[in-house]
Protein backbone atom coordinates (compact mmCIF):
# COMPACT_ATOMS: atom_id res chain seq x y z
CA UNK A 1 0.00 0.00 0.00
CA UNK A 2 1.39 3.42 -0.97
CA UNK A 3 2.07 5.94 1.73
CA UNK A 4 -0.91 8.19 2.38
CA UNK A 5 -0.59 11.92 1.79
CA UNK A 6 -0.72 14.47 4.63
CA UNK A 7 -4.12 15.59 3.33
CA UNK A 8 -5.51 12.04 3.44
CA UNK A 9 -4.22 11.59 6.97
CA UNK A 10 -5.83 14.88 7.97
CA UNK A 11 -9.16 13.84 6.44
CA UNK A 12 -9.08 10.49 8.25
CA UNK A 13 -8.40 12.19 11.59
CA UNK A 14 -11.05 14.87 11.24
CA UNK A 15 -13.96 13.14 9.56
CA UNK A 16 -16.63 11.02 11.25
CA UNK A 17 -15.30 7.49 11.73
CA UNK A 18 -18.28 5.85 10.02
CA UNK A 19 -17.30 7.61 6.80
CA UNK A 20 -13.79 6.18 7.09
CA UNK A 21 -15.26 2.71 7.59
CA UNK A 22 -17.62 3.20 4.65
CA UNK A 23 -14.69 4.06 2.41
CA UNK A 24 -12.86 0.88 3.47
CA UNK A 25 -15.95 -1.29 2.86
CA UNK A 26 -16.53 0.22 -0.60
CA UNK A 27 -12.88 -0.30 -1.50
CA UNK A 28 -13.23 -3.95 -0.42
CA UNK A 29 -16.54 -4.83 -2.13
CA UNK A 30 -16.34 -2.67 -5.24
CA UNK A 31 -16.58 1.00 -6.05
CA UNK A 32 -19.61 2.70 -7.64
CA UNK A 33 -20.26 6.10 -9.18
CA UNK A 34 -22.50 8.21 -6.93
CA UNK A 35 -24.16 11.61 -6.95
CA UNK A 36 -24.73 13.58 -3.76
CA UNK A 37 -27.30 16.34 -3.33
CA UNK A 38 -26.00 18.93 -0.84
CA UNK A 39 -28.57 21.20 0.85
CA UNK A 40 -29.63 23.16 3.94
CA UNK A 41 -32.97 23.05 5.72
CA UNK A 42 -33.46 26.84 5.69
CA UNK A 43 -33.27 29.63 3.08
CA UNK A 44 -29.73 30.88 2.54
CA UNK A 45 -27.49 32.80 0.17
CA UNK A 46 -25.30 30.48 -1.89
CA UNK A 47 -21.69 30.72 -0.68
CA UNK A 48 -20.05 27.51 -1.94
CA UNK A 49 -16.58 28.70 -2.91
CA UNK A 50 -14.62 27.47 0.11
CA UNK A 51 -16.24 24.03 -0.01
CA UNK A 52 -15.74 23.73 -3.76
CA UNK A 53 -12.10 24.81 -3.59
CA UNK A 54 -11.44 22.24 -0.89
CA UNK A 55 -13.10 19.48 -2.92
CA UNK A 56 -11.07 20.45 -5.98
CA UNK A 57 -7.90 20.25 -3.91
CA UNK A 58 -8.80 16.77 -2.68
CA UNK A 59 -9.63 15.63 -6.21
CA UNK A 60 -6.22 16.82 -7.44
CA UNK A 61 -4.30 15.18 -4.63
CA UNK A 62 -6.21 11.90 -4.91
CA UNK A 63 -5.97 11.91 -8.69
CA UNK A 64 -9.71 11.28 -8.92
CA UNK A 65 -12.01 13.61 -10.84
CA UNK A 66 -15.13 14.94 -9.12
CA UNK A 67 -18.00 16.53 -10.97
CA UNK A 68 -19.11 19.54 -8.93
CA UNK A 69 -22.27 21.07 -10.30
CA UNK A 70 -23.04 24.29 -8.41
CA UNK A 71 -26.76 24.69 -8.96
CA UNK A 72 -26.99 28.22 -7.57
CA UNK A 73 -24.19 30.68 -8.34
CA UNK A 74 -22.47 32.50 -5.53
CA UNK A 75 -24.76 35.17 -4.09
CA UNK A 76 -28.03 33.62 -5.30
CA UNK A 77 -30.94 33.01 -2.94
CA UNK A 78 -31.60 29.32 -2.24
CA UNK A 79 -34.81 27.92 -0.76
CA UNK A 80 -34.95 25.51 2.17
CA UNK A 81 -34.18 21.95 1.11
CA UNK A 82 -33.15 22.92 -2.40
CA UNK A 83 -29.71 21.49 -3.25
CA UNK A 84 -27.00 24.09 -3.60
CA UNK A 85 -24.81 21.69 -5.51
CA UNK A 86 -24.53 18.15 -6.82
CA UNK A 87 -21.32 16.24 -6.27
CA UNK A 88 -20.54 13.16 -8.37
CA UNK A 89 -17.65 10.72 -8.55
CA UNK A 90 -16.14 7.61 -7.04
CA UNK A 91 -17.92 6.57 -3.86
CA UNK A 92 -14.64 5.38 -2.38
CA UNK A 93 -13.03 8.77 -3.03
CA UNK A 94 -16.02 10.78 -1.77
CA UNK A 95 -17.23 8.72 1.19
CA UNK A 96 -14.94 10.24 3.81
CA UNK A 97 -15.25 13.87 2.67
CA UNK A 98 -18.81 14.72 3.71
CA UNK A 99 -18.04 15.96 7.22
CA UNK A 100 -15.36 18.34 6.01
CA UNK A 101 -17.00 19.93 3.00
CA UNK A 102 -20.25 20.44 4.91
CA UNK A 103 -18.28 22.34 7.57
CA UNK A 104 -17.15 24.72 4.84
CA UNK A 105 -20.58 25.22 3.32
CA UNK A 106 -23.43 25.58 5.82
CA UNK A 107 -22.08 28.31 8.13
CA UNK A 108 -20.90 30.41 5.17
CA UNK A 109 -24.31 30.26 3.49
CA UNK A 110 -26.21 31.30 6.63
CA UNK A 111 -23.76 34.09 7.47
CA UNK A 112 -23.98 35.35 3.89
CA UNK A 113 -27.77 35.46 4.22
CA UNK A 114 -27.47 37.44 7.46
CA UNK A 115 -25.02 39.91 5.89
CA UNK A 116 -27.33 40.29 2.91
CA UNK A 117 -30.32 41.05 5.14
CA UNK A 118 -28.38 43.49 7.32
CA UNK A 119 -27.11 45.35 4.29
CA UNK A 120 -30.61 45.70 2.85
CA UNK A 121 -32.06 46.83 6.18
CA UNK A 122 -29.58 49.75 6.29
CA UNK A 123 -28.87 50.30 2.61
CA UNK A 124 -27.15 53.69 2.99
CA UNK A 125 -24.72 52.60 5.69
CA UNK A 126 -21.35 51.01 5.01
CA UNK A 127 -20.58 47.96 7.11
CA UNK A 128 -17.25 46.76 8.51
CA UNK A 129 -16.90 43.05 9.28
CA UNK A 130 -15.75 42.83 12.90
CA UNK A 131 -16.17 39.08 13.33
CA UNK A 132 -12.59 38.07 14.13
CA UNK A 133 -12.78 38.13 17.93
CA UNK A 134 -15.95 36.02 17.91
CA UNK A 135 -14.59 33.21 15.74
CA UNK A 136 -13.29 29.82 16.83
CA UNK A 137 -9.96 30.10 15.05
CA UNK A 138 -8.82 31.47 11.72
CA UNK A 139 -10.64 28.93 9.56
CA UNK A 140 -13.96 30.19 10.87
CA UNK A 141 -12.79 33.81 10.60
CA UNK A 142 -11.92 33.33 6.93
CA UNK A 143 -15.29 31.67 6.33
CA UNK A 144 -17.25 34.47 7.99
CA UNK A 145 -15.38 37.24 6.16
CA UNK A 146 -15.98 35.44 2.87
CA UNK A 147 -19.66 35.11 3.75
CA UNK A 148 -19.98 38.83 4.52
CA UNK A 149 -18.45 39.67 1.15
CA UNK A 150 -20.87 37.34 -0.68
CA UNK A 151 -23.95 38.64 1.14
CA UNK A 152 -22.85 42.22 0.51
CA UNK A 153 -22.31 41.63 -3.19
CA UNK A 154 -25.85 40.27 -3.44
CA UNK A 155 -27.23 43.27 -1.53
CA UNK A 156 -25.35 45.74 -3.74
CA UNK A 157 -27.27 44.40 -6.72
CA UNK A 158 -30.37 45.75 -4.92
CA UNK A 159 -28.86 49.15 -4.18
CA UNK A 160 -27.29 48.66 -0.75
CA UNK A 161 -23.77 49.66 0.23
CA UNK A 162 -23.04 46.53 2.24
CA UNK A 163 -19.78 45.46 3.85
CA UNK A 164 -16.83 47.40 2.49
CA UNK A 165 -14.00 46.09 4.63
CA UNK A 166 -12.96 44.04 7.63
CA UNK A 167 -10.90 44.43 10.76
CA UNK A 168 -7.97 42.16 9.89
CA UNK A 169 -5.30 42.18 7.21
CA UNK A 170 -5.65 38.44 6.62
CA UNK A 171 -9.28 38.67 5.48
CA UNK A 172 -9.19 42.09 3.80
CA UNK A 173 -8.76 40.47 0.37
CA UNK A 174 -12.40 39.36 0.42
CA UNK A 175 -13.32 43.04 0.13
CA UNK A 176 -10.70 43.96 -2.45
CA UNK A 177 -8.46 45.61 0.12
CA UNK A 178 -4.87 45.05 1.24
CA UNK A 179 -5.30 45.79 4.95
CA UNK A 180 -7.85 45.70 7.72
CA UNK A 181 -9.66 48.80 8.88
CA UNK A 182 -9.96 50.26 12.36
CA UNK A 183 -8.54 52.96 14.56
CA UNK A 184 -8.66 52.55 18.33
CA UNK A 185 -10.05 50.21 21.00
CA UNK A 186 -11.19 51.15 24.49
CA UNK A 187 -7.81 50.00 25.77
CA UNK A 188 -6.09 52.92 24.04
CA UNK A 189 -8.46 55.42 25.68
CA UNK A 190 -7.68 53.91 29.06
CA UNK A 191 -3.96 54.04 28.33
CA UNK A 192 -4.10 57.67 27.24
CA UNK A 193 -6.18 58.74 30.22
CA UNK A 194 -8.59 60.81 28.15
CA UNK A 195 -10.45 60.55 24.88
CA UNK A 196 -8.80 63.70 23.57
CA UNK A 197 -5.31 62.49 24.40
CA UNK A 198 -5.95 59.16 22.68
CA UNK A 199 -7.07 61.04 19.56
CA UNK A 200 -3.91 63.17 19.67
CA UNK A 201 -1.72 60.09 20.03
CA UNK A 202 -3.42 58.39 17.13
CA UNK A 203 -3.17 61.39 14.85
CA UNK A 204 0.48 61.95 15.73
CA UNK A 205 1.26 58.32 14.91
CA UNK A 206 -0.92 58.11 11.78
CA UNK A 207 -1.11 61.71 10.49
CA UNK A 208 -2.24 60.74 7.00
CA UNK A 209 -5.14 58.59 8.13
CA UNK A 210 -8.68 59.68 8.83
CA UNK A 211 -9.48 59.96 12.53
CA UNK A 212 -12.25 57.87 14.07
CA UNK A 213 -12.52 58.45 17.80
CA UNK A 214 -14.19 56.10 20.27
CA UNK A 215 -16.17 58.38 22.58
CA UNK A 216 -18.01 56.23 25.14
CA UNK A 217 -15.17 55.23 27.51
CA UNK A 218 -15.92 57.90 30.13
CA UNK A 219 -19.66 58.04 29.53
CA UNK A 220 -19.37 61.49 27.98
CA UNK A 221 -20.13 60.70 24.37
CA UNK A 222 -21.42 64.14 23.41
CA UNK A 223 -18.90 66.12 25.44
CA UNK A 224 -15.89 64.10 24.27
CA UNK A 225 -17.06 64.06 20.65
CA UNK A 226 -17.31 67.85 20.58
CA UNK A 227 -14.01 68.28 22.43
CA UNK A 228 -12.14 66.19 19.88
CA UNK A 229 -13.89 67.89 16.97
CA UNK A 230 -12.86 71.32 18.24
CA UNK A 231 -9.29 70.09 18.68
CA UNK A 232 -9.17 68.71 15.12
CA UNK A 233 -11.48 71.22 13.46
CA UNK A 234 -9.52 71.04 10.21
CA UNK A 235 -10.06 67.30 9.93
CA UNK A 236 -13.70 67.70 10.88
CA UNK A 237 -14.26 70.35 8.22
CA UNK A 238 -12.52 68.21 5.61
CA UNK A 239 -14.76 65.20 6.30
CA UNK A 240 -11.81 63.17 7.59
CA UNK A 241 -13.18 62.60 11.05
CA UNK A 242 -15.73 60.29 12.64
CA UNK A 243 -16.92 59.44 16.13
CA UNK A 244 -17.67 55.88 17.10
CA UNK A 245 -20.46 54.99 19.51
CA UNK A 246 -20.17 51.75 21.48
CA UNK A 247 -22.07 52.71 24.63
CA UNK A 248 -22.45 49.90 27.15
CA UNK A 249 -25.89 48.29 27.18
CA UNK A 250 -26.23 48.88 30.89
CA UNK A 251 -26.48 52.67 30.65
CA UNK A 252 -27.85 55.48 28.53
CA UNK A 253 -25.74 57.72 26.34
CA UNK A 254 -24.75 60.98 28.00
CA UNK A 255 -27.78 63.21 28.57
CA UNK A 256 -30.40 60.59 27.76
CA UNK A 257 -32.96 58.74 29.85
CA UNK A 258 -36.19 57.08 28.73
CA UNK A 259 -38.13 60.35 28.52
CA UNK A 260 -35.42 62.25 26.67
CA UNK A 261 -34.86 59.31 24.32
CA UNK A 262 -38.51 59.43 23.31
CA UNK A 263 -38.24 63.20 22.88
CA UNK A 264 -35.26 62.83 20.54
CA UNK A 265 -37.14 60.41 18.30
CA UNK A 266 -40.25 62.61 18.40
CA UNK A 267 -38.09 65.33 16.83
CA UNK A 268 -36.57 63.15 14.12
CA UNK A 269 -38.53 59.93 13.54
CA UNK A 270 -41.90 60.05 15.31
CA UNK A 271 -43.34 57.31 13.13
CA UNK A 272 -40.83 54.86 14.57
CA UNK A 273 -42.34 54.98 18.07
CA UNK A 274 -46.03 55.32 17.24
CA UNK A 275 -46.82 51.69 16.59
CA UNK A 276 -46.62 48.50 18.59
CA UNK A 277 -43.08 47.45 19.37
CA UNK A 278 -41.60 44.36 20.98
CA UNK A 279 -39.33 44.80 23.99
CA UNK A 280 -36.21 44.28 21.88
CA UNK A 281 -37.38 46.81 19.28
CA UNK A 282 -38.05 49.41 21.97
CA UNK A 283 -34.60 48.81 23.43
CA UNK A 284 -33.03 49.44 20.04
CA UNK A 285 -35.08 52.62 19.64
CA UNK A 286 -35.06 54.31 23.06
CA UNK A 287 -33.23 52.00 25.45
CA UNK A 288 -29.76 51.90 26.88
CA UNK A 289 -26.64 51.39 24.80
CA UNK A 290 -26.35 52.39 21.15
CA UNK A 291 -30.00 53.15 20.45
CA UNK A 292 -31.53 55.07 17.58
CA UNK A 293 -32.17 57.92 19.99
CA UNK A 294 -28.51 57.92 21.04
CA UNK A 295 -27.35 58.19 17.44
CA UNK A 296 -29.77 61.00 16.71
CA UNK A 297 -28.68 62.85 19.86
CA UNK A 298 -25.02 62.78 18.81
CA UNK A 299 -25.95 63.89 15.30
CA UNK A 300 -27.92 66.82 16.75
CA UNK A 301 -24.97 67.91 18.88
CA UNK A 302 -22.44 67.65 16.04
CA UNK A 303 -24.62 69.58 13.62
CA UNK A 304 -25.46 72.29 16.15
CA UNK A 305 -21.72 72.85 16.75
CA UNK A 306 -21.03 73.13 13.03
CA UNK A 307 -19.53 69.66 12.59
CA UNK A 308 -22.01 68.40 10.03
CA UNK A 309 -19.28 66.62 8.03
CA UNK A 310 -18.20 64.45 10.96
CA UNK A 311 -19.49 60.94 10.40
CA UNK A 312 -20.99 58.56 12.96
CA UNK A 313 -19.76 55.00 13.32
CA UNK A 314 -21.94 52.71 15.42
CA UNK A 315 -21.20 49.29 16.87
CA UNK A 316 -22.63 46.95 19.52
CA UNK A 317 -25.04 44.19 18.57
CA UNK A 318 -26.10 45.29 15.09
CA UNK A 319 -27.99 42.14 14.16
CA UNK A 320 -30.58 41.92 11.37
CA UNK A 321 -33.30 42.94 13.81
CA UNK A 322 -31.41 45.95 15.14
CA UNK A 323 -30.53 47.07 11.62
CA UNK A 324 -34.22 46.92 10.68
CA UNK A 325 -35.22 49.12 13.62
CA UNK A 326 -32.42 51.60 12.91
CA UNK A 327 -33.61 51.95 9.34
CA UNK A 328 -37.20 52.54 10.45
CA UNK A 329 -35.93 55.31 12.74
CA UNK A 330 -33.79 56.77 9.91
CA UNK A 331 -30.86 56.67 12.33
CA UNK A 332 -28.06 58.77 10.79
CA UNK A 333 -25.40 56.07 10.83
CA UNK A 334 -22.63 56.32 8.27
CA UNK A 335 -20.75 53.14 9.17
CA UNK A 336 -21.71 50.07 11.18
CA UNK A 337 -19.05 47.85 12.71
CA UNK A 338 -20.44 44.41 13.49
CA UNK A 339 -19.76 40.73 13.74
CA UNK A 340 -23.42 39.91 14.28
CA UNK A 341 -23.80 38.30 10.88
CA UNK A 342 -22.27 35.22 12.51
CA UNK A 343 -25.22 32.81 12.88
CA UNK A 344 -26.98 33.00 16.25
CA UNK A 345 -28.52 29.53 16.06
CA UNK A 346 -25.73 27.23 14.99
CA UNK A 347 -28.06 24.34 14.26
CA UNK A 348 -29.41 26.37 11.33
CA UNK A 349 -26.00 26.06 9.67
CA UNK A 350 -26.09 22.29 9.44
CA UNK A 351 -25.73 21.37 5.79
CA UNK A 352 -26.61 17.83 4.68
CA UNK A 353 -25.42 15.62 1.84
CA UNK A 354 -27.46 12.64 0.64
CA UNK A 355 -26.57 10.26 -2.15
CA UNK A 356 -29.39 10.37 -4.69
CA UNK A 357 -27.95 8.06 -7.34
CA UNK A 358 -25.82 4.89 -7.37
CA UNK A 359 -24.36 3.92 -10.75
CA UNK A 360 -27.22 5.71 -12.48
CA UNK A 361 -29.98 4.28 -10.29
CA UNK A 362 -31.96 6.87 -8.25
CA UNK A 363 -32.14 5.86 -4.58
CA UNK A 364 -32.51 7.84 -1.36
CA UNK A 365 -33.59 7.21 2.22
CA UNK A 366 -37.28 7.36 3.06
CA UNK A 367 -38.33 10.95 3.75
CA UNK A 368 -35.86 12.52 1.34
CA UNK A 369 -37.82 11.76 -1.82
CA UNK A 370 -37.91 15.46 -2.60
CA UNK A 371 -34.24 15.17 -3.46
CA UNK A 372 -35.07 12.56 -6.09
CA UNK A 373 -37.52 14.99 -7.60
CA UNK A 374 -34.86 17.67 -7.60
CA UNK A 375 -32.44 15.17 -9.15
CA UNK A 376 -34.97 14.40 -11.86
CA UNK A 377 -35.26 18.07 -12.75
CA UNK A 378 -31.48 18.37 -12.77
CA UNK A 379 -31.12 15.46 -15.16
CA UNK A 380 -33.72 17.02 -17.43
CA UNK A 381 -31.71 20.26 -17.52
CA UNK A 382 -34.22 22.23 -15.44
CA UNK A 383 -33.72 24.51 -12.49
CA UNK A 384 -35.34 23.76 -9.11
Amino acid sequence: MSERSPLDREITARTDSYFNRTRRIVETFGDVHVTYAVFLRRPVISAPRLAVQWLERVARERGTPFEIEVKYPEGAWVGAGDPLLYLSGSFAALADLETLYLQRLGPACVAAHNAYQMSLEMPKAAFLAMEARHCAGFEMQEMMAYAASVGSAAARLEGATGFVGTATDATAHWFGEAAGRGTMPHALIGYAGSTLRAAEMFHETYPNDGLTVLVDYFGQEVTDALTVCHRFADLAAAGRMAVRLDTHGGRFLEGLDPAESYAVLERHAPQAIRRYRSDSELRHLVGTGVSAAAIWRVREALDAAGFDKVRIVASSGFSVGKCRVMNEAHAPVDVVGTGSFIPDIWSETYATADIVEYDGTPRVKLGREFLLRQEGRRRNGQQG
